[in-house]
């Protein structure tokens, strides 16, 4: 299983938001559903062994988590507006503490940051995508792995404390800044050519 988590400094934490403004009223919430789009999206299908966690953190009543599951998915289509009408259904469900089904594959709970990454460490390896980490491609990258990224804003010094504690794999992808949804193109891109050419 791949997994990424992606942090939504700003995304919001209420289903009040418009659609057609995802961007401005909804705290870059277009940029998370790109990555969404680029976790799971193939040309014709979905990557049935990837999982991604969003880390909502913006107003009114943070944090709230959305998982959705590729396995398990359904109804996803590749437009933003679509995806950003399942992540608002979710959002409004009400929780009591466990997480909730909001529709197929998509769950969302109040589990913050470092309590995902706290559970995921366990049963998983932990992979930061940040600038300054060694190359990837330089690097053996097998098993279960999580991948972290933020959103157009770097974490927090709490939350890659939180992160470091674990000791993860810290890696960069190439010479440049890549936006959030390119890094997990990209990572997902090199991991198909590593198994592409597996014997």
């Amino acid at each position: 299983m791949n997994r990424f988590i992606v942090v939504g400094h700003k995304a919001v934490t209420s289903g009040d938001f418009k659609l057609d403004d995802m961007a401005g009223g909804a705290g870059r919430l277009d940029i998370l559903l790109r990555c969404i789009n680029s976790a799971l999206f193939l040309s014709h299908g979905i990557r049935r062994d990837v999982e991604i966690f969003l880390i909502l953190q913006g107003e009114p009543d943070p944090p709230r988590t959305i998982r959705i599951n590729g396995s398990e998915v359904r109804y996803l289509n590749p437009d933003e507006r679509s995806t950003g009408a399942l992540v608002r259904n979710a959002l409004v469900k009400k929780l009591d503490g466990d997480e909730v089904r909001s529709s197929p594959g998509i769950y969302i709970s109040r589990r913050s940051f470092k309590q995902v990454i706290d559970e995921l460490a366990s049963i998983s390896r932990l992979v930061y995508l940040k600038e300054d980490g060694q190359d990837v491609r330089q690097q053996e990258l097998e098993g279960d792995l999580t991948f972290i990224v933020s959103d157009h804003q770097d974490l927090r010094e709490d939350e890659e404390a939180e992160l470091l504690a674990h000791s993860p794999l810290t890696v960069t992808l190439g010479p440049h800044s890549y936006h959030a949804d390119h890094c997990i193109t990209i990572m997902l891109n090199e991991l198909d050519r590593r198994r592409w050419n597996e014997p």
